[in-house]
C-alpha cells in the first residue's frame, strides 16, 4: 500500500484557509496511487490551546473535510481535530481517520502535552486504536505519545505500520527524528511521522516528516523540504519477514 504523509504549513486558527490549502495536496497524493493520506496534528487549526475558539463537534467542519476527501478520492485520510463529544464538554485532540466508504475512526491522544498546558485545555484518551487499512494494520498516535516507548510495544504484535501526525517544534527536531527511528526499529514496524511546517503559535516548526522501514531504514525524508508530499510503500509481508529473520520481540520481558 502506497502511503502520502503530507507535510505542510498551517494557517493559524483559519480551518477554510487550511481545508483549500490541503485539498490540492491531497488531491496530488492520491494521482501518485496512495491508498492513505496522513495530514498533521490540527491540521486545520494549528496546535492552539483556544479551545473556546476552535473545538468542534466530533461531527465539525475538520471531520466533514476529511470525509469529504476520502469520498472524492477514494483515499483514507487522516489528521488530528480538536473535538469535543457534547456542548461545553472539554475536547480532546482526536486523530480522524476517515474511510473512502464514509467510515471513521477516532483516537483521542492518551498524552496531552503538559509542558504546553495542553492537559490544562484537552481532555486524555484512553484507548488504543488499531484499523485494518487496506491489509495494513495501523495504530494511530500523536506527536507526544511518541515519548512513551511502552505503549507502542504493547501493539507491536498486531501492528504493521504506525501512524504519528505531530506539531513537534524546530528546537527539539532532533528528538523527533531519533524517536521515530527508535519506534520503528525496537518494534519492527513502519512508523509514518507527519510534521508541519512554518510558524504557528509563535514556535517554528520545520517538518522532518518520515517514513521508517521496519529495519529502520528511511524510505522518505522530508528534511528541509518545505511543503512536500513524501511518498513510500508499506508491506506487511516486509514487516513479517523482518520479524521471522529477527524474532527480537518473542525476547521481551
Amino acid at each position: 500500500m502506497k502511503v502520502a504523509a503530507i507535510q505542510h504549513d498551517v494557517v493559524w486558527e483559519d480551518p477554510p484557509a487550511n481545508f483549500e490549502r490541503l485539498a490540492p495536496l491531497l488531491a496530488y497524493a492520491a494521482g501518485e496511487g496512495a491508498r492513505l493520506a496522513v495530514l498533521t496534528e490540527m491540521y486545520a487549526t494549528g496546535f492552539s490551546m483556544a479551545t473556546d475558539r476552535i473545538a468542534e463537534p466530533v461531527d465539525g467542519a475538520s471531520t466533514e473535510f476529511l470525509v469529504d476527501q476520502a469520498a472524492r478520492h477514494d483515499l483514507w485520510v487522516c489528521g488530528t481535530v480538536p473535538a469535543r463529544a457534547a456542548e461545553g464538554a472539554q475536547p480532546a485532540n482526536t486523530l480522524v481517520l476517515a474511510a473512502p466508504d464514509g467510515t471513521v475512526h477516532r483516537y483521542r491522544k492518551i498524552h496531552p502535552f503538559s509542558y504546553s498546558g495542553e492537559h490544562e485545555r484537552y481532555a486524555a484518551g484512553d484507548r488504543f486504536v488499531t484499523v485494518d487499512v487496506e491489509g495494513v494494520r495501523c495504530s494511530l498516535f500523536v506527536c507526544y505519545d511518541l515519548r512513551f516507548a511502552d505503549e507502542f510495544w504493547a501493539l507491536a504484535p498486531q501492528t504493521d505500520c504506525y501512524l504519528v501526525p505531530a506539531n513537534w517544534p524546530a528546537q527539539r527536531r532532533d528528538h523527533w527524528r531519533t524517536l521515530l527511528r527508535a519506534r520503528a526499529i525496537e518494534n519492527q514496524a513502519y512508523v509514518v511521522g507527519v510534521n508541519r511546517v512554518g510558524e504557528g503559535g509563535g514556535l517554528e516548526y520545520v517538518g522532518d516528516s518520515a517514513i521508517i522501514g521496519p529495519f529502520g531504514e528511511e524510505l522518505a525524508d522530508g528534511a528541509d523540504a518545505g511543503e512536500a508530499v513524501l511518498l513510500a510503500d508499506v508491506e506487511p509481508s516486509h514487516v513479517a519477514s523482518i520479524r521471522a529473520r529477527f524474532p527480537f520481540l518473542a525476547d521481551r520481558r
